[in-house]
């Protein structure tokens, strides 16, 4: 018979940390499954979200979305108090009643609210649609824009 010596349990120099990567794990995971075993690949609250980034220069702010397959007609845009949104309706593709084996493309409908760093001027809001890519330009307001000051 060999004697062991005993070894305390290695514990972390910060156990709470470890308890909250476990926990965000544990949620990254419960999304990752879908909710059902055939349903596309949607967020929690039933729709999708498109990619978005948003641009600031000294004249404009620029929100560009990738909407691939969608039509510009299906598509909304709307400014209220500095706040844009964008939304619309991506349909599926499948014809002559053929029933999909996979599905990886988001469907249905989406929305996105963005809350815009300054003021633009309305009046000059454009939008154009090209190779999926939705691009809103927002003109500043001229208080919002950069005023250069020269010392007398």
């Amino acid at each position: 018979m060999n004697l062991i010596r005993y070894q305390a349990p290695e514990i972390s120099a910060w156990p709470t940390l470890d308890r909250w990567s476990n926990l965000r794990e544990e949620l990254n995971s419960l999304f990752d499954v879908p909710f059902a075993a055939n349903s596309h690949r949607q967020d929690l609250f039933g729709g999708w979200s498109p990619a978005l980034d948003l641009y600031q220069s000294n004249d404009n702010v620029v929100a560009v979305l990738e909407l691939p397959g969608m039509r510009k007609e299906d598509i909304e845009i709307s400014l209220h108090d500095e706040t844009l949104a964008i939304g619309g309706e991506r349909k599926s593709s499948s014809s002559n009643g053929e029933k999909a084996e996979r599905t990886e493309r988001y469907v249905g409908s989406f929305r996105r609210t963005i809350s815009l760093p300054v003021r633009v001027d309305p009046s000059k809001v454009s939008a154009s649609y090209r190779d999926g890519l939705l691009t809103v330009t927002l003109p500043k307001a001229e208080e919002a824009k950069p005023k250069r000051i020269t010392v007398a």
